[in-house]
């Protein structure tokens, strides 16, 4: 049953993130681009995402279980450190650059935009690439010792 409702929410947003027209790179640059035709809508479709957001985890930690009777586990960090702040900073680069987001790129490769599968292969072996990094970055000194 997990599985499905996955599915489903999924679904949804990827079918809210083509109406809202979130899946195509020019809206999102035109949103960026300040300078020229500027777009507003995005910052409508964030304020809806943050006001939906809002409430919601407002509802969420006032619960110990999911809907659907899962454990809930709710972010703990609070703090804004190093990593975050840089991958903020390469998240909104990429995104700028690109006009793709994680979402918005699956929906578009999916929809069959060439573009998409570019930024897909690209986010996917960045991801791996900081998996890899950021095992041997901080792989405890006991194990690169004993390793030796």
């Amino acid at each position: 049953m997990q599985r499905i409702s996955e599915f489903f929410v999924g679904l949804l947003f990827g079918v809210g993130l083509l109406l809202s027209g979130m899946a195509d790179p020019a809206k999102v640059q035109g949103f960026l681009d300040v300078f020229g035709p500027w777009d507003p809508s995005l910052a409508l479709v964030m304020g809806g995402a943050i006001l939906v957001g809002f409430f919601a985890f407002a509802v969420a930690k006032k619960r110990t279980t999911s809907f659907l009777g899962g454990a809930l586990h709710l972010p703990k960090a609070n703090q804004i450190d190093r990593r975050l702040v840089i991958g903020s900073l390469l998240f909104g680069a990429g995104w700028g650059l690109a006009g793709f987001c994680p979402g918005p790129a699956l929906v578009s490769l999916f929809a069959g935009q060439p573009k998409a599968a570019v930024f897909v292969v690209a986010m996917v072996a960045g991801m791996i690439l900081f998996e890899v990094a950021d095992r041997y970055i901080h792989q405890p000194r006991a194990r690169q010792v004993g390793a030796l």
